[in-house]
């Protein structure tokens, strides 16, 4: 099952809260108790996030964290990828090549090219556009209804 890990997803509900806030800075602990994520996680999840460039962060009484590139700029596989690096779905997704199928594996390709789509799908939808709130969610007991007839 492909999943994110729960780092990438407290990076991508920051990046959502600071979108949303636009050029307000917010500090780590404002987002932290704001969607009950520990401090020093979310501390560190957002200084990874200000050394790739996609936040940028400022000292002192009034600093905090603001998007270091405009929402519509960056998107969701730029922040998955930096929290979590390359996206895999298979041992042999990475360059180091170490599985010993790796010469005569059929399915090598195939996968190779659905984490290519997954890659592109998730570069398709900005920060911008998880920002911007549905006008009329759908309760999680019907969407998982429709969920299910597909």
């Amino acid at each position: 099952m492909l999943r994110l890990s729960k780092k990438a997803d407290y990076a991508l509900m920051a990046m959502k809260h600071l979108a949303q806030k636009r050029d307000v800075s917010s500090s780590a602990r404002e987002i932290a108790e704001q969607y009950d994520i520990p401090i020093e996680l979310m501390a560190k999840v957002l200084q990874r996030l200000v050394r790739i460039g996609l936040l940028a962060s400022t000292q002192g009484t009034r600093g905090g964290y603001t998007l270091g590139q405009p929402a519509t700029a960056i998107t969701v596989a730029d922040v998955i990828q930096a929290i979590d690096g390359p996206f895999t779905v298979t041992a042999c997704s990475t360059d180091k090549h170490d599985c010993e199928q790796y010469n005569k594996c059929s399915i090598r390709d195939p996968l190779w090219a659905i984490r290519e789509r997954i890659v592109q799908a998730l570069g398709t939808v900005t920060i911008a556009e998880i920002a911007t709130e549905p006008l009329t969610p759908v309760p999680v007991a019907k969407a998982a209804v429709l969920h299910a007839r597909h």
